[in-house]
């Protein structure tokens, strides 16, 4: 299947899917319908089956979807089933904070170094894994086999640690820094920026208060 000829709002929806799926495999639930889960995620069951169209269905009509099927095939999809070697940039209390978030690895996604250009927090350990000097990203790229580079450094050096990462052979930067990267096609960019979110939960609380009003 290729992923490119399906929209990025199918593939926005599939972690969510694969959440709620792992919920209800924990849960002991061996079958679920299209309408059953539509009810528990607030999406319209319409939708689910055109999403799952997408990657041949998964379910019998009368029938409905095996939980734990669609849980590892969504996981397959997403890439669960392989290990992605990740590092961050910038050892302040956000890159701290996501080197120590278990949950990663449960999902294949290990953390494998940590990097600061402060020469204060050279040595410190977060986790297993000692903060060193960004001068030492590219060997340890190379040598490691890094696929992901998380960052979570200020705006102001993003960009052109972004342009070294592509030219050591970085896959994907998991961006946290409050720029948008100009990066090749053949590199993954996914922009986390906080304060947007935010503003976007803002907007919405004015507006119900605004409706109640």
């Amino acid at each position: 299947m290729d992923n490119k000829e399906i929209s990025q709002a199918v593939i926005a929806r599939l972690p969510r899917y694969f959440r709620y799926l792992g919920e209800l495999k924990n849960d002991g639930i061996e079958r679920i319908s299209s309408q059953e889960l539509s009810d528990i995620m607030k999406v319209t069951a319409s939708q689910i089956r055109q999403d799952f169209n997408n990657f041949g269905g998964f379910g019998q009509q009368g029938y409905g979807y095996k939980v734990e099927y669609l849980y590892e095939e969504i996981g397959r999809i997403l890439g669960l089933d392989k290990t992605h070697n990740l590092i961050i940039i910038g050892a302040g209390n956000l890159g701290q904070a996501l080197a120590n978030y278990i949950n990663f690895e449960r999902r294949g996604f290990l953390f494998l170094g940590i990097f600061d250009n402060n020469p204060k927090l050279y040595g410190m350990k977060t986790r297993n894994m000692e903060v060193r000097p960004i001068e030492e990203m590219e060997s340890f790229i190379k040598e490691n086999q890094i696929d992901i580079a998380v960052l979570t450094i200020p705006k102001s050096g993003a960009v052109g640690v972004a342009e070294r990462l592509v030219q050591w052979g970085i896959r994907g930067i998991w961006n946290f820094a409050h720029v948008d990267l100009n990066v090749p096609e053949s590199i993954q960019v996914e922009n986390v920026h906080l304060s947007d979110s935010l503003m976007k939960l803002i907007y919405n609380v004015n507006r119900v208060e605004d409706e109640e009003a």
